[in-house]
């Protein structure tokens, strides 16, 4: 029976929960195993694209995204909705502006899951900035990516046609690339469209376009004659994969514990990492030796000194004198310098300036020569000798150890920790070469930034991270050995009439034209005495990037988008990109515009598989959201592994993945249940580890959402709902449910404002699901004739709609249409999206924190009773006991919220009869009950 516990014993009720919460509940792992297919419901409707959905068809009795996503965006799109100027037709408007750009997806392949929150996130921000009438401009791009593309495009080549990129022309070559970029391109943009991205399509902007490069070359030409880009020899990070330097956030740093065998691009066999070696070099006139240790014996043609620490007494006796070379013949002086470390391998090191960043140093404060014994393409150069010239520089380690072995001079190998370079874009093991390029002098700019101190990061413990890494920046190196990307705008000067000696002389401009007369003033001569040769170099990728939220406004010409909408209001990003591309925009932005380039940078965390891992193709774990929105059977999903440019041993792992992780496929959950999903995380904390079943709860609560709706539109009998006004006669169940959905609003209201969207989701569930399905709406299931309560059942869900608008574009606009025609003040033809977003202040006349206050209890005995019904299988026709006695401390008071109404929703949800009131207690008392008869009953099923 249900009876009456003193306040002494309210610890009772912690005991039912935590026995509930013990019993094995479904799960939504265990829904997804249950997981029936649905029937697919299609919008056979004639609608012309672009006009819009016809919501005078009968509801369908289940929800189907399918159904409810059909001809909505192309409406949206068609009539300009997402388009800056819309703001002029909002009665509601204010004036301001909320702008942003999306992080331009790379046109390498389609987008992942990492994308998809990306775009749930900003768009949730747009659109209910959108809704409060901001004038907001969200601006589609693309980047041209120029390493990864490239890489990915000669790929398809040798695979397709078994060619490489250097059996065609340079302009053969960018012919495929733009046909790749083409193709990729648009089914980017289609994702984009079918996540419902409220994106301004008519600004949308590749960092290619005509404009955005011109751009490019404005910035180039800016910074080179402010000084801040420059030429010179230095060492860089070169990928001998791909020919080409990259910058120092492009290596990653793989640690080793000792002897490791890896794989490395361009070898048949595995390369040995983490050993140290130990050879001698002869002392020149003198007997004895200088044994040195190195974990790069191949570099040692490279050689031009011996270093020892000054203080070392072992080293005492050499110094000034000289080591012989054993296979250049050449004299290596003995140096001395506090930089070595007297504790690593033999305290002596060879220096090898052209391959090792130290050594480089060195060799600058001893005057050393640099020798160059790597190519660019990974082979031994001339220097080195015939029997190496052309080896692969792995294959030239062992004949280098087998060489000194036999000339007695090898002393030995032993493991060794270390850290490997490791190029992020091939896979490659990173070599410092000596080369020639262009840098940006980024300490000035970054001391500007850090200074400044004006941009807020989100979240703040970035803030120690971001000031900790500008102000030990780096020169950033520019310049990529690739053909796709921006050509950098700089020309070599020569002069054919001359006979004397030239330095490379080097010019910049906007077009070879002006870069000539910039030449011929530079150095007094007639322009059509000069020779102009342009860099065949294109630049970072993330040079043109960092330019993207001026750029796409139409910079350098000062237009009226650049005017209105810069700087941004905010940038959101994955965490990941905070020095890739963050540092970058703020910097150039800084520099080029006199002002930072946005006021807030917002970093999520990054997507995760089920397992917590990183998502990688060559896991077989990156998921298309599009298989998440439609399905994807297993089958199909295999065969987009076998069209993909992974390598045979990458295939095999990557299909083996798929059939574990996804046994039946995916099965279909819709846009709306995946952005949802999404943005229930929380975005500020650890890495998102996304599940599918996540996404399918979500599927069930937009059934949820379906089921409400029908309710609502079947509870109208005849009449149209009516305004609620201040002055409405409501019951207490009436004025509980009006400060719920004020509360509610008011916390949506609090955790937009500081970007906590998970609290946003969670709060929105929870009202419709718990206060409006669970209480409200079986509360009012007997009494449906009484206006108020009609009336009011429609507000909350029209509120609700708008409120999860953002999140759940499709769904709300579907269900909003079809309740709006019975609404007052109903406007057919306005779209949701253009609504006004709900305000806790415009409903404050609903805020009764009492009836709040009191009806709690009677929803945690209302969940216990559900959660008993359903563990004990109590039907109508096995119904209970229940026993009531109202509080006695409460005597002389009057409740705000009548038992008698609690029991009349409580009856709804659990059968029960036997009602008693007892009176007269002689103890103060709560509302406070539980099931003693029941449990007994559930602990004998679980036996």
């Amino acid at each position: 029976k249900f009876c009456l516990f003193s306040q002494k014993s309210y610890l009772v009720l912690s005991n039912l929960m935590f026995y509930l919460n013990s019993l094995d509940l479904p799960t939504a792992e265990d829904e997804a195993v249950t997981w029936r297919e649905k029937q697919k419901i299609v919008y056979a409707a004639q609608t012309p694209p672009g006009t819009k959905k016809d919501t005078s068809l009968l509801l369908p009795s289940s929800y189907c995204p399918e159904y409810v996503e059909s001809s909505w965006y192309q409406w949206w799109e068609k009539e300009g909705f997402f388009r800056p100027e819309q703001h002029e037709r909002l009665s509601h408007r204010v004036d301001q502006t909320f702008a942003l750009c999306i992080p331009p997806p790379n046109v390498t392949g389609t987008l992942h899951l990492g994308h998809a929150l990306t775009v749930a996130v900003e768009d949730a921000l747009v659109r209910r900035r959108r809704m409060q009438g901001y004038r907001v401009l969200w601006v589609p791009g693309c980047d041209h990516a120029g390493i990864a593309t490239q890489t990915v495009v000669e790929r398809r080549l040798l695979r397709d046609g078994g060619k490489r990129r250097q059996d065609f022309t340079r302009k053969q070559f960018l012919r495929e690339v733009w046909k790749w970029k083409n193709e990729t391109g648009e089914e980017i943009y289609h994702q984009l469209r079918r996540l419902g991205a409220s994106l301004d399509w008519s600004r949308a902007c590749f960092t290619m376009d005509p404009g955005f490069s011109r751009a490019v070359t404005e910035a180039f030409v800016r910074l080179s004659d402010s000084g801040l880009i420059y030429r010179s020899e230095a060492l860089v990070n070169w990928s001998c994969a791909l020919e080409s330097a990259i910058s120092d956030i492009e290596v990653d740093s793989q640690e080793l514990s000792g002897q490791t065998m890896l794989s490395v691009p361009g070898y048949k066999d595995k390369v040995e990492f983490g050993t140290m070696l130990t050879f001698a070099y002869p002392l020149e006139g003198h007997d004895g030796e200088v044994a040195v240790s190195t974990t790069r014996p191949e570099t040692m043609l490279g050689d031009v000194a011996v270093a020892v620490h000054p203080d070392d007494p072992r080293y005492q006796a050499v110094h000034g004198k000289h080591c012989r070379h054993p296979f250049t013949n050449r004299l290596l002086p003995i140096i001395t310098d506090s930089v070595v470390d007297m504790e690593l391998g033999t305290g002596a090191v060879k220096v090898t300036p052209a391959h090792d960043h130290t050594d480089f140093l060195l060799s600058q404060r001893h005057a050393l020569p640099r020798l160059t014994v790597i190519g660019g393409d990974g082979t031994m150069t001339p220097p080195c000798g015939q029997w190496l010239e052309g080896v692969k520089r792995f294959d030239a380690r062992q004949l280098v150890v087998d060489a000194l072995v036999e000339k007695r001079l090898f002393r030995g190998k032993q493991n060794h920790a270390m850290t490997l370079p490791v190029c992020s874009r091939s896979g490659d093991i990173i070599e410092p070469l000596l080369k020639k390029q262009w840098f940006v002098s980024c300490e000035e700019m970054a001391k500007k930034v850090v200074e400044d101190g004006q941009l807020e990061i989100i979240p703040h413990h970035y803030t120690k991270t971001w000031k900790n890494w500008l102000s030990n920046i780096s020169d950033w190196c520019i310049s990529r050995q690739l053909w796709w990307g921006h050509q950098i705008p700089a020309y070599q000067v020569e002069f054919p009439n001359s006979t004397a000696k030239q330095e490379e002389q080097w010019v910049w401009g906007q077009s070879e034209d002006e870069a000539r007369q910039r030449a011929a003033v530079k150095y007094g001569v007639k322009p059509e005495d000069i020779t102009l040769t342009q860099d065949p170099d294109v630049l970072d990728t993330w040079f043109s990037s960092g330019l993207f939220p001026f750029a796409m406004l139409g910079w350098p010409e000062q237009t009226t988008d650049l005017q209105c909408f810069y700087p941004s209001s905010i940038l959101e990003t994955g965490s990941d990109l905070i020095f890739f591309w963050v540092a970058r925009m703020v910097m150039l932005g800084t520099e080029l515009t006199g002002q930072l380039p946005f006021k807030q940078v917002l970093l999520h965390s990054l997507v995760r598989d089920r397992h917590g891992r990183k998502m990688s193709k060559s896991l077989g774990n990156v998921i298309d959201p599009l298989d998440v929105i439609h399905g994807v059977s297993l089958e199909r999903l295999q065969e987009k592994v076998k069209e993909g440019n992974l390598d045979p041993r990458e295939r095999l792992v990557a299909m083996e993945a798929q059939r574990k992780d996804f046994p039946k496929g995916i099965p279909q959950c819709g846009t709306d249940a995946l952005r949802f999903a999404l943005c229930s995380h929380k975005m500020q904390g650890e890495d998102i580890s996304l599940s599918i079943s996540q996404v399918l709860s979500c599927r069930h609560f937009c059934n949820k959402m379906w089921q409400t709706l029908k309710f609502t539109l079947g509870s109208e009998t005849g009449m149209f709902f009516q305004e609620i006004v201040p002055t409405s006669a409501l019951s207490s169940l009436d004025r509980w449910i009006c400060s719920r959905l004020y509360s509610t609003v008011a916390e949506c209201e609090q955790a937009f404002e500081t970007y906590e969207l998970h609290v946003v989701t969670s709060a929105l569930y929870s009202f419709w699901v718990h206060s409006l399905c669970d209480v409200y709406m079986e509360h009012v299931k007997p009494v449906l004739a009484r206006q108020v309560a009609t009336s009011i059942l429609y507000h909350c869900v029209s509120m609700s709609l708008a409120l999860l608008s953002p999140f759940m574009p499709f769904i709300t606009e579907e269900l909003w249409q079809r309740l709006q025609p019975f609404g007052p003040g109903a406007a057919a033809q306005t779209p949701l999206c253009l609504q006004p977003y709900p305000c806790s202040s415009q409903l404050a006349h609903w805020h009764f924190p009492e009836e709040e206050r009191d009806f709690q209890l009677v929803q945690e005995v209302m969940r216990v009773a559900r959660s008993l019904r359903a563990q004990c299988g109590m039907t109508k026709e096995k119904p209970a006991n229940r026993q009531y006695s109202p509080d006695n401390s409460l005597r002389g008071q009057k409740p705000s919220f009548p038992p008698e109404q609690a029991f009349s929703a409580l009856n709804t949800i659990s059968p029960m009869k036997l009602v008693n009131f007892l009176t007269n207690r002689p103890q103060p008392g709560i509302f406070l009950c539980t099931k003693l008869r029941l449990l007994t009953a559930c602990r004998t099923a679980q036996q």
